[in-house]
Order: structure tokens, then sequence, then C-alpha cells
């Protein structure tokens, strides 16, 4: 994967890698300001960015607001069970085992051929207790037994779309059992517009655990901009004012929503079903570029 070498010794930024996966045609992109890193682009959507030499770098800003959830749900250092459902390049699974060493790791990732497309171009240290499986997310969620996880990081995108089945309160229902008890549920969603989608997802969330909070742009909270917003659900206290901070701190600051301000945003939102599920909305066009 290194580039060629140019006269003096100066290394040529690598060239993108392109395959054709089970979502589109796919790309490994270089960063050119990251020797050693590479960002995922399905279909024109960029999906994830990973820097081989620095695993604890997060290079979007959902990914950090992930990566503070992952911070903050147990003690720095301490080992945890973490389900997975999408794995994209697998920046935060490989993120999760470089900051909390010995955890194990299961990821679902219905896209066989973008894993083997990662596997071999973004290869991660085998000493990582990281589990790949090929399937359905909802369906190997199923599979789970009761209380397996500390925390779900739900981040699954076809067509840059969530899909139906992973925003209902029964697919919630299946999360919680797959929990142990007082563990923690993330999402990463994605809207704009009047966000008739994320309000009904804050409100089935809400239905789901007794405290939720949402760290997103302000502008993508205004409906101003098509853009990813951070679910974060439990039932317990959640470390909102320590997640308020680093996200107003993050490169592109965001804001943090809570109690009051979050039921204001979802007020008269429904709770969506297996029966009225829809997929997230497409974004619009030029949305990544």
């Amino acid at each position: 994967m290194a580039g060629k070498r140019q006269r003096g010794g100066r290394a040529r930024t690598p060239d993108a890698v392109t395959a054709q996966v089970a979502g589109g045609a796919a790309a490994l992109v270089p960063d050119r300001e990251r020797p050693k890193a590479w960002a995922l682009v399905v279909e024109g959507a960029p999906q994830s960015h990973v820097d081989l030499a620095e695993p604890d770098h997060l290079g979007f800003s959902y990914q950090r607001r992930l990566g503070h959830v992952i911070d903050l749900v147990a003690p720095p250092g301490m080992p945890l069970r973490v389900l997975h459902l999408g794995g994209g390049a697998l920046t935060l699974a490989r993120y999760t085992a470089y900051t909390r060493p010995r955890s194990t790791q299961q990821v679902i990732e219905l896209d066989s051929a973008l894993v083997d497309l990662v596997r071999t171009h973004l290869p991660w240290d085998r000493g990582w207790r990281i589990k790949v499986r090929s399937g359905d997310a909802r369906a190997g969620l199923a599979k789970l037994p009761d209380g397996w996880a500390d925390l779900v990081i739900a981040d699954v995108f076809g067509g840059a779309r969530t899909p139906a089945h992973l925003t209902s309160a029964e697919f919630l229902t299946d999360v919680r059992r797959v929990l142990r008890p007082g563990g923690d549920y993330a999402a990463n969603l994605t809207d704009g517009g009047a966000l008739t989608f994320l309000r009904a997802q804050v409100a089935t969330v809400r239905a789901a655990f007794a405290e939720v909070c949402l760290a997103a742009d302000p502008a993508v909270l205004r409906g101003k901009r098509f853009g990813n917003a951070v679910l974060w659900a439990a039932d317990h206290d959640l470390p909102v004012a320590d997640l308020t901070r680093r996200v107003a701190t993050d490169p592109h600051p965001g804001r943090v929503d809570h109690g009051h301000a979050l039921s204001s945003f979802a007020a008269g939102a429904p709770v969506t079903t297996d029966a009225t599920a829809t997929p997230s909305p497409p974004p619009p066009p030029h949305a990544f570029g």
C-alpha cells in the first residue's frame, strides 16, 4: 500500500484503492495530511476514516462523538464488551481496542466484499479481540446471548441511509436484551430539513431508555444542513456535562441536547414501530461534495 518514492527519498502519496462492493462503488482514499490515514467512500458518501499509525485518531465529527461515548461509558482503560452494528472500516472497533486493551468486540457487517477490501488494505492488529461477522445487523443481534454487551453501537448505512428495520421499537427491545443491566446504546443517524426522521428516532429511543442525549452540529439540529447526529441512551445517568464539554471543544464544535431541550425537540413525534418504520432520508445532491 506504500506509495512509490520520489527523488530525494520522499514518498509519493499512494493511489486510491477502488472496488465494487455490495453497497456500490467503494474507494479507499489516502489522506494527504496523514501518511498512514485513509477515508472509505461508498457511492460518493464518506463512511469511515482510519489512521493505521494512530488508531485513536478519529477524523470525522460523528466518529469523534461516538469516541467520546466510548471514553465515557466506563473508567479509562477498562475493557468492554462492545457490539458494533455496521463495520465500515472498523474505525470505532480499532479505537476501542487501542484505548481499552483486552476489550472483546463483535462487528456485524452486511457487506462481505467491503469487509474483504478493508481486511486486505487496512489490516488491524491480530492481537485485538475483534470478531467480524458477515450478515444483517438485526439478524446478527438476535443471535447474541442476553446481557452480552456493555455497549451497542449502531452505525449502519445502506446507500447512505439507515435501513428501516434498524429504527424501530422492536429493534431496540432486542438491543436492550443484548445489553447487560446498566449497559449503553449509541447510534449514528443522519437527517436534515424538517428532521422528521431524527425527531421520531429520539422519541423511539426515549420510549426505550430512561436517559437519552443527542449530539450534533447546531446547523443540523436547526435543520439548516443535512448531517450526522449521535444518540446516546441508557437506564442510568449519563455524563452529559462531560460529553457537552468534549463536543463543544471538538475541531468542528457540536451541541448536546438532553432533558427538557430534547423533550422539546421530539415533542409530538411518534414512536417508530416495525409496521411504520422507513429508512432515513437520502442525502441531498452534493451533500458530501
